[in-house]
């Protein structure tokens, strides 16, 4: 290592390169760090001078990296986290900090979990900033570049599913929180409730009639769905909506099927007028994890975060969270 060449380097351009790579707009970046565009433009020409390479070319779409500078894109988030952990005091005392953590999760998680966690976290430390965003098909990336600090989202145990619990990048780690199971929500007198009553309630009766599915990461198949393919099967799903309580608001509302996981179903309940009935077939549980990158692993403050989530949960449901990552 030449410490002479990076003595010459300032730091904070490498923040503005990260900002830049990931707006890949002046006018974004700028924005984002309080900067001038002016300001931002100068620094973004002492970066071209330090590394030796353009670095970004100007298009009708915004800007477009040049090769070296994605390469560096790859890089730069473990740096600039190694960079943020130095900077951190060697202990972590909770009562007394006042450090910024962000989650993202799952919409179910919010009402299933966040209860469980939350309370203990703040009673604790008062004095922390918790940001809180809903998981979507980005937030795996945001994790993996640092952009969050943790993840709790639902995986799949079914062995074909692209969201199964052991699909996960690498550097991602993780722990089960709980498990649950899937189970289907029809509107108070739905057609189909006269055949659950009857006995009549099957796997050919779920299958004919027409569902509502909520978009997972931008994928509108669930492992069920995949499960089903297996044997030559299919949902007729007529409604993929954003978010679980869009389509519990549709179910109660129509002739549509949502199934979902029964820690949600609860809470569907309370707000519209459903009934739940029992997913008629066999078919493998989902798990929520707690994801977050194993840079954090031992950051004493993640540690401490970590440590509170899990046990409260595990408390609150009677489960033991089983680790598998860490």
């Amino acid at each position: 290592m030449n410490l002479d060449n990076l003595a010459r380097v300032d730091l904070n351009l490498l923040v503005i390169l990260q900002v830049l790579l990931e707006e890949q707009s002046v006018t974004r970046a700028a924005k984002r760090l309080h900067l001038s565009q002016s300001t931002l433009s100068k620094s973004l020409n002492r970066l071209r001078d330090t590394l030796g390479d353009p670095l970004f070319q100007r298009t009708a779409h915004g800007l477009k990296p040049t090769s070296h500078a994605l390469l560096l894109g790859q890089k730069l988030p473990s740096v600039l986290q190694s960079l943020y952990q130095l900077s951190l005091p060697p202990t972590f005392e909770p009562a007394d900090s006042s450090r910024q953590f962000s989650f993202a999760m799952v919409e179910s998680a919010y009402e299933t979990l966040i209860p469980y966690f939350i309370g203990p976290l703040l009673s604790q430390a008062p004095n922390l900033k918790l940001d809180s965003y809903v998981w979507t098909e980005n937030s795996m990336q945001d994790l993996l570049q640092g952009q969050i600090d943790f993840g709790i989202s639902g995986r799949d145990l079914q062995p074909l599913s692209n969201f199964h619990r052991d699909k996960l990048p690498e550097g991602i780690a993780h722990r089960i929180l709980y498990q649950d199971h899937q189970v289907c929500l029809v509107r108070n007198r739905h057609p189909i409730l006269a055949q659950v009553e009857a006995g009549n309630w099957n796997r050919a009766a779920y299958l004919e009639l027409a569902h509502v599915q909520v978009r997972c990461e931008g994928n509108d198949w669930w492992a069920l769905d995949y499960h089903l393919a297996e044997a030559g099967e299919r949902r007729r799903l007529c409604t993929t909506v954003p978010d679980f309580y869009g389509a519990a608001s549709v179910c109660a509302h129509s002739d549509l099927v949502f199934t979902v996981p029964a820690s949600f179903a609860v809470h569907a309940q309370k707000l519209y007028s459903l009934t739940e009935i029992p997913l008629p077939l066999a078919f493998d549980p989902m798990v929520y994890v707690l994801l977050w990158h194993q840079r954090n692993d031992e950051d004493l403050g993640h540690r401490w975060i970590r440590d509170i989530i899990c046990r409260s949960v595990s408390a609150a449901l009677g489960v033991e969270p089983r680790e598998y990552r860490e």
